[in-house]
């Protein structure tokens, strides 16, 4: 439970004006760099920019990433034991193409130093562009009027644009422009600022950790007249990049071109006689290529096909691609509130940068993972998590399922490496890594890392999601079959059968796993890994017999290349059937796990704010042995599997956990929104609601410096469509239940299912669905009621009522006095906190190091 309330808007707009389609900055800041560096960044998932300047200082940490683009290092363990992570993966700064540095008079423009009269920044969700247009008084009195511009193509994968114009508003002055490709990783500047990469990272265990030794060999290099390059390949990972960059120059003064070009730094320096009125233009066009082990050279020759279609295509007819991208993006995706309170604007606002930041990190990852950090940053080492599954993959299904797809299929390329994980570990069929980027384990802290197998379910709760929603049987068929029977093995062969304690039947348990909540681990029957392996196991039966059914002959093929048998599929029948679900009948409540209440409980509410979060402050084993959440478990539950527990389960599963849930960690306060908006404290709801919109914006955190926080933004999503929206798809079937927030006068929003859009507009009067696209019926149930509706007639239905509503909040005390049923009373405490070693310098208390692998936030 948080102890700050977030406003419907917590923005300095003195500085970031409120407009609903733009993020807007006035001027310059020597206080937050890090922070506009990423809410600035432009990416399509595969490749980003952070929003450094285009001059390269100062800078809190350049950074420009090639999603999957990593280098690999040997994990060494303190005390090593079998199966143990072996190698870790950090994605790799790539080459930086921004850098376009200017000199008037022979001074350079320094923002924190420069005369600036005039300074904007935008980055329009429309197009996807970064504009940015200044007046630079110059040190001599000269006023020189700069503008430019940052794309990074969402139609084009592998190429990003780049225009500078620079015109002598008073006086004549020599100009240079000096155009660059520079190696960051390795070779850096004269000007790099030590950020969080060239720091000691045990302070803080969500940052990347740092290289010592040269990761990116050089392979080529050149500069020639209108074209230059630099390509590398990965010391270890032996992965390989190049980038390559073209420049088109317009000006009516005279111009001096000068190439230069090393290992690590390529330019291209423009020296002109600027005369006052005339405007100079340069475009640069980008482009990027990556692979496994494909030769430089090969991607060299990718770099020039890029750039000779790109300069065939020109740069107006890129900036018009993009457009239209984004205009069909916004018409799937966009999500509109209105009401009374003039702050409403700032909500949409806020909306759709959380929508734009979703596209920014999925739209072009095409066929690989969606990290946590998108491309914005190297937070949390460019990895793959499991919440891109559960946070990401819903947003993608019902608005742009063929991206949901190309990340499912991700997955199902990972399988072979999954089944060598689970041998490794002494289990049947395939264990899916809960961090990577090559498809190995890198989690070097297995109790908060390995031990979450619910990724296994995860994985298939978005894969049958997405076929329910889209009718895609045939990827069920080629490919999601193989993941459904090979996690159901593994939950099969890692369970166990036990008599019930009144012996009348066998019940199924899975011990020594870990669930969501990354405060409590290595624990017997966690109910989220529970539901979830159960929903993954009646799902892989449910599907076996329907390829059975409706496609005998790919049936025989599957259960032939994968050696499946009829009583194999009857035995997860029975796992699923007989899985223990913990509940305790005294508190009336389902325990996170199985000895869960027999801890004492944590009280957040008299724990000092200079202890948050409480990963930075106490030790694992501290924090283990209470009763508190990093972030939503059993609640996480309530919503993925809905229609499995009761209301009354759920309100009373809700006041249970919410005052020991810290929200920590950015997957949480979104999922609390749902859940209190199903049970009826509906201004919990909307608070929560608001920690998750802002959370980067406000920078709730602290760490957007190190990229934006991904799933939480699909949170967002999913707060609006499944919180307020009250939308379900249990079962394969399209449900509404509506929870609009009192002080809303509308929300409206798009899904997509099956071959029709719909959108759905709510009121506190109504619901209304039409077919936005499409020309099927769609058959949808409104609280229990069943409709059609059809492409003709939109189906208006009448609200008498949001569903139950407790005004004020829950008690922010936790449930204490309880009785376990051993007879024990439950109590609360704060623990002293932990000290370990000093940082000789700063005299912080360091975390330990396996920690700075593993925690997350």
């Amino acid at each position: 439970m948080n102890a700050e309330t977030i406003t419907a808007d917590p923005i300095d707009r003195s500085r970031f004006p409120v407009d609903p389609w733009r993020l807007i900055e006035t001027s310059t800041s020597t206080e937050d760099p890090g922070l506009t560096e990423t809410l600035f960044s432009v990416a399509n998932g595969y490749l980003g920019m952070r929003g450094n300047p285009e001059e390269g200082r100062p800078s809190f940490a350049h950074g420009t990433f090639v999603n999957g683009f990593h280098e690999t290092w040997p994990i060494k363990h303190a005390e090593n034991a079998f199966g143990f992570a072996k190698t870790g993966q950090t994605i790799v700064n790539a080459p930086d193409a921004k850098v376009m540095k200017i000199y008037v008079d022979d001074e350079p423009l320094t923002f924190g130093t420069a005369d600036l009269e005039a300074y904007e920044r935008t980055l329009d969700f429309r197009d996807g562009i970064l504009r940015r247009s200044l007046i630079w008084r110059t040190p001599s009195g000269k006023r020189v009027k700069i503008d430019s511009t940052r794309m990074v193509s969402m139609a084009q994968r592998h190429l990003a644009v780049m225009s500078l114009e620079v015109t002598m508003l008073s006086g004549s002055a020599p100009l240079v422009i000096s155009s660059q490709l520079l190696n960051r990783q390795d070779g850096r500047d004269e000007y790099h600022h030590t950020g969080p990469s060239g720091t000691a990272q045990g302070t803080d265990p969500r940052k990347a950790a740092a290289f010592e030794e040269r990761v990116l060999i050089p392979k080529m290099s050149y500069a020639d007249d209108t074209r230059m390059l630099l390509g590398y390949q990965a010391a270890r990972s032996g992965m390989t990049i190049a980038v390559a960059a073209d420049h088109h120059l317009t000006t009516r003064d005279e111009v001096e071109t000068l190439v230069r070009a090393d290992d690590d730094r390529t330019k291209m320096v423009f020296r002109v006689e600027a005369t006052e009125g005339t405007t100079l233009r340069l475009d640069k066009i980008i482009a990027y290529h990556s692979s496994r082990g494909v030769p430089v050279r090969e991607l060299s020759d990718r770099c020039d096909r890029t750039l000779d279609r790109a300069g065939r295509i020109g740069v107006p007819r890129l900036a018009e691609e993009q457009r239209e991208w984004w205009a069909d993006f916004w018409a799937s995706a966009d999500c509109t509130v209105a009401g009374a309170d003039d702050r409403m604007v700032a909500v949409q606002q806020a909306i759709r940068f959380n929508l734009f930041t979703l596209a920014q990190a999925s739209a072009r990852a095409d066929g690989i993972g969606v990290p946590a950090k998108g491309v914005t940053g190297s937070g949390y080492e460019g990895h793959y998590f499991w919440d891109t599954e559960v946070y990401v993959v819903p947003f993608l299904t019902y608005t742009q399922p063929a991206l949901a797809r190309n990340v499912l299929h991700f997955r199902s390329v990972m399988l072979p490496a999954a089944r060598e994980r689970a041998a490794e570990l002494a289990q049947r069929g395939a264990l899916f890594p809960w961090r990577t980027i090559n498809g190995e384990e890198a989690s070097a802290y297995y109790a908060a890392g390995t031990a979450q197998v619910h990724i296994d379910a995860d994985i298939v709760y978005a894969m049958t999601k997405y076929v329910a929603a889209t009718g895609d049987i045939g990827f069920m068929i080629r490919e999601g079959i193989d993941v459904l029977v090979e996690t159901s093995r593994m939950w099969a062969d890692l369970g166990f059968w036990r008599q019930s304690p009144l012996g009348e039947e066998e019940v199924f348990h899975i011990h020594g796993v870990t669930g969501p909540d990354e405060y409590t681990t290595v624990v017997n029957n966690n109910l989220f890994t529970n539901v979830m392996a159960r929903f993954n196991l009646e799902q892989a039966v449910a599907t076996v017999r329907l390829i059975r059914e409706i496609a005998p002959e790919d049936y025989t093929q599957i259960a032939g290349r994968l050696d499946l048998s009829d009583d194999e599929v009857l035995e997860w029948e029975r796992c699923a059937a007989s899985m223990r679900i913990p509940y305790d009948e005294g508190l009336g409540i389902h325990p996170q796990d199985d000895s869960f209440l027999d801890r004492e409980v944590w009280d957040l509410p008299n724990t000092p704010a200079s202890l948050r979060p409480l990963l930075l402050h106490y030790h694992p084993l501290v924090i283990y042995r209470f009763q508190v959440l990093k972030q939503a478990d059993v609640v996480l539950a309530l919503f993925l599997q809905g229609d499995r527990f009761t209301l009354a389960q759920k309100r009373a599963d809700f006041e249970y956990y919410d005052p020991i849930t810290t929200g920590d960690s950015t997957l949480s306060a979104v999922v609390q929104s749902i859940i209190a908006a199903e049970v009826g404290y509906h201004e919990v709801a909307l608070r929560y609601f608001y920690d998750g919109l802002y959370v980067d914006l406000a920078n709730l955190h602290g760490n957007t410096v190190d990229g934006m926080h991904i799933a939480s933004t699909g949170g967002v999503w999913a707060a609006l469509v499944f919180g307020f929206g009250g939308m379900r798809d249990f079962g394969g079937k399209l449900s509404f239940d509506p929870r609009l927030p009192e002080e809303w006068d509308e929300l409206t929003f798009k899904v997509r299912w099956r071959e029709s859009r719909l959108q759905v507009r709510l009121t506190e009067e109504r619901i209304e669905i039409r077919v936005d696209a499409g020309t099927g019926d769609v058959p949808v149930s409104v609280r229990g009621a069943d409709y059609t509706v059809r492409p003709d007639t939109p189906l208006v239905i009448g609200l008498p009522h949001h569903g139950p509503r407790t005004p004020g909040h829950v008690g922010p005390v936790p449930v204490v006095g309880g009785i376990r049923a051993d007879g024990s009373e439950i109590t609360a405490a704060v623990p002293e906190p932990s000290v370990g070693p000093t940082d000789p310098v700063t005299g912080e208390v360091q975390i330990p190091d396996y920690e700075a692998h593993d925690q997350r936030n």
